[in-house]
């Protein structure tokens, strides 16, 4: 979902689990779909862990847990690591995240969720572990990822990290603008450097 990005303040959903693969993240069976309805998408966001064989949710299973609930998810080292298949951003876009903090994402589904407008926020181990620890003592604790600044704060303890975010990403997470968008956006200029051509 196409959303400007700037300041965001959440609870957090732990996921503190290292190699969570894309198979993990949406199973390869909902790849066949002809659908692209982020709903969907979202209601499968780590099916195989969330339901089981009947389709009954697993009590113990993070996202069934009525503790945790925000649009962060923290996720352990390695997110999104296996195949290159854009429905795992949809998934977790689809869901209702906004951001994924983890100390280390795959380029390939990185990337995906930069296009799917997830912001992928890559942390220090030590932060991440401290951000865990805090979410386990208190899930009521906050982060607040600054965009524009590129800082990812932990409010209870006030700990702070600046993150990487490449330019053209962050303008277009800051305007809502996909890359198609991004390109309507210069027509004027193109269409001038073409005249002069």
């Amino acid at each position: 979902m196409k959303q400007k990005f700037d300041i965001i303040e959440s609870t957090c959903v732990p996921l503190p689990l290292e190699n969570v693969d894309t198979d993990q993240i949406i199973p390869a069976r909902f790849m066949k779909v002809t659908t692209r309805d982020e709903k969907f998408f979202g209601d499968n966001l780590f099916r195989d862990w969330r339901y089981d064989a009947q389709g009954n949710p697993i009590n113990d299973f993070v996202l069934n847990d009525p503790r945790y609930s925000g649009c962060i998810l923290v996720a352990g080292k390695n997110f999104g690591s296996g195949s290159s298949r854009e429905h795992a951003a949809w998934a977790i876009a689809g869901y209702g995240f906004r951001v994924v903090i983890s100390s280390f994402f795959a380029d390939i589904h990185k990337n995906n969720e930069l296009n799917n407008f997830v912001l992928p926020v890559v942390v220090s181990e030590g932060f991440l572990a401290r951000l865990f620890a805090g979410i386990a003592a208190d899930p009521a604790l906050k982060v607040r990822v600054d965009v524009p600044a590129q800082t990812v704060t932990n409010l209870a303890t006030g700990e702070s990290e600046h993150f990487e975010l490449n330019a053209y990403k962050k303008y277009c997470l800051m305007n809502a603008l996909d890359d198609i968008d991004y390109l309507l956006e210069q027509k004027d200029k193109i269409e001038k450097y073409e005249q002069g051509r």
